[in-house]
């Protein structure tokens, strides 16, 4: 293939359901293109790319990853085989973005960062919310003191998942727990905010398995802020976010981690709805898309918006969460 414009063609390893969320948002971008499809099943493949229109599909990920016309392979596996998928596809040259978290544990997400630094290789988490433009908004209006000194933040992420022992959210070798799987926005938001915490705190009740099924955590911060989170996979939370701040707050409403709009409560004034357009549409996963194309095209290796080290910090975080609750995974040290 002669390359002759500045299209970014995609390769999409796993074939699951985000796999195919994000494949339908791609296909609405501009300058993107998706190209090829990997799995461990060719049928499974073969199936997806026909889905989605990608003319390549391959049965291994080696093969995906060796595709000379592929720039960027998003990893939309389980992950605890995110450290396996990602090395395969950065140890060939490729660019990467990996589904969040970026691995089960501190110990993977640095070997992977060091891995992607030392080649020089493109790596991002796909924290979808960071690149989320009303996201980005708030965060503006945060550091222009809209709402005084932040004091406060909370965020919630609850569903009821089966109950089946055998579930993958329930599997302590896929990293089940609500923790990984959804406590990772709460985490991220609050580290989004007001950075990485000097102090966590947490509660949770396991599951027979072994797993955290509904989880409390207290971050604490120098400044004096606090963040108090939560995830369960047995109920079902509001799944807000709210920033408190000296002279007003911003509420999050109801998937807060790719929100349309937000509210801006400020001393003497109406409440305010502020709505920023995704010039991408979709169902939000274009903005992260967008962002790792804008790096590749300006020969970025790391994301502005998702830095490694951030990632790096909410994974210290979440491992000092699941150390105070007692949850380990086989791959931990």
């Amino acid at each position: 293939m002669t390359r002759t414009d500045d299209t970014i063609r995609w390769g999409i390893l796993a074939t699951g359901g985000i796999a195919g969320a994000f494949a339908r948002d791609l296909a609405a971008l501009p300058g993107g293109e998706l190209l090829a499809v990997g799995s461990r099943s060719p049928e499974s493949a073969r199936r997806f790319a026909d889905e989605h229109g990608a003319p390549r599909a391959y049965g291994s990920w080696a093969e995906l990853a060796a595709d000379p016309d592929v720039d960027v392979v998003y990893v939309a596996t389980p992950h605890s085989a995110h450290l396996e998928a990602a090395t395969v596809c950065l140890e060939a040259g490729k660019a990467v973005l990996c589904e969040k978290p970026l691995t089960l544990n501190l110990a993977q997400a640095r070997e992977m960062v060091a891995l992607a630094r030392h080649r020089g290789v493109f790596l991002m988490e796909a924290m979808w919310t960071y690149c989320n433009p009303v996201v980005r908004r708030m965060l503006d209006l945060v550091a222009d003191g809209a709402i005084g000194e932040v004091r406060s933040v909370h965020a919630d992420f609850g569903i009821v998942a089966p109950s089946d022992a055998s579930h993958r959210l329930r599997d302590p070798r896929l990293g089940g727990g609500a923790l990984l799987d959804l406590g990772v926005y709460p985490v991220s938001f609050a580290h989004l905010v007001l950075g990485e915490p000097s102090s966590v705190a947490a509660w949770a009740h396991l599951t027979p398995e072994g797993v955290d099924e509904t989880t409390g955590v207290l971050l604490g911060y120098d400044s004096g802020a606090v963040a108090t989170l939560s995830c369960s996979i047995a109920s079902a939370s509001p799944t807000v976010a709210a920033v408190s701040g000296t002279r007003g707050r911003i509420e999050l409403p109801h998937g807060f981690f790719a929100p349309e709009s937000f509210v801006l409560h400020r001393e003497g004034r109406e409440a305010e709805e502020v709505r920023v357009p995704r010039a991408e549409g979709g169902t939000g996963y274009g903005p992260e898309a967008a962002e790792v194309m804008r790096c590749l095209r300006e020969k970025e290796t790391e994301s502005p918006l998702v830095p490694l080290d951030g990632t790096l910090a909410v994974m210290t975080t979440l491992d000092a969460v699941r150390e105070r609750v007692g949850v380990r995974y086989p791959g931990d040290g």
